[in-house]
């Protein structure tokens, strides 16, 4: 009797195990396919020379942290990810406490959200508009320089000028990514308890002190999410600058720069040991962010 009991519940223990196995093994077949595979074989790539014939060991990595132009395409990047950060969750998250209860609050976020329906492609081409320039003295058909056209200014070649085009595509980012932040940190402050606010007013603070000592603790985890959010979009930034530089005058990026030793210059081992650093800064970062929000959902 009790043998056949044991014997039952192994049968039992077995068939969930395959019926466990059935439906998850679409997704991991998926997964070993089109992730597993291509990441390693990518991994083995990056230790090869151009045309994949022999190894060179570490040497296109070597490349990239001592070679002048790589490491502009680094610099770049860090200029990207540090005043994109901050200037997309920075903005964001004042436009959302200033028009935290006004009558005109969706007005604002409608207006402010609105660039997040446009592609990157499409942005950069209605910028590309925006920054035409054309030579002191021809008619500009840039809508900046006709402005400083009108104000008896200089054109300025806004996407050549290595001085200012970084910046110049940076606008472009922060006007299509600051919306989505202010949406995300006005919906974490509807969240906060009026209860916590009221104290904080009845007790005399003002409007800075609620702010730094009140909203921005209150707001940690939302801000987190919101800038590893930002973090892993500008560390993977490419249609912009494709569409707007091509990389040229001094704007190139990690992400495009693989794309033209990939598809350019078809030196393989040098695109592949690109695509695996943007994969290994990319990958701490959201396991930091899937960690932070399992322990948020362990404490609800």
């Amino acid at each position: 009797m009790i043998m056949h009991a044991k014997k039952h519940v192994a049968a039992r223990r077995y068939r969930g195990l395959w019926r466990g196995w059935l439906w998850i093994g679409p997704a991991v077949l998926l997964e070993v396919i089109f992730f597993i595979y291509p990441l390693l074989n990518t991994l083995v790539m990056s230790f090869q020379n151009a045309d994949e014939t022999n190894f060179v060991g570490l040497k296109n990595y070597q490349m990239i942290f001592t070679n002048a132009a790589m490491l502009e395409v680094l610099k770049n990047n860090l200029f990207w990810l540090l005043f994109g950060t901050v200037l997309t969750v920075g903005l964001g998250l004042l436009v959302a406490v200033l028009v935290d209860q006004l009558k005109v609050e969706s007005l604002v976020k409608s207006a402010l959200f609105v660039p997040m329906a446009i592609s990157f492609v499409g942005a950069g081409i209605i910028w590309r508009l925006v920054y035409i320039y054309q030579p002191a003295g021809d008619t500009q058909i840039g809508l900046l320089n006709a402005l400083l056209a009108l104000l008896k200014l200089p054109p300025q070649a806004w996407l050549i000028n290595p001085n200012f085009n970084n910046y110049a595509m940076l606008l472009v980012y922060v006007w299509m990514w600051t919306g989505f932040c202010m949406v995300i940190l006005s919906a974490g402050l509807k969240n906060i308890p009026d209860d916590i606010v009221d104290a904080a007013r009845i007790d005399g603070a003002n409007r800075l002190r609620m702010f730094w000592h009140i909203t921005v603790p209150l707001l940690r985890p939302t801000l987190a999410v919101v800038s590893t959010t930002m973090i892993i979009n500008i560390l993977k930034i490419f249609d912009i600058v494709y569409v707007m530089t091509g990389g040229n005058y001094r704007t190139d990026v990690v992400a495009l720069e693989f794309y033209n030793q990939l598809f350019t210059f078809n030196n393989y081992g040098l695109a592949s040991a690109l695509a695996i650093l943007l994969f290994f800064t990319i990958a701490p970062i959201m396991y930091i962010n899937i960690r932070r929000l399992r322990a948020e959902e362990s404490l609800r």
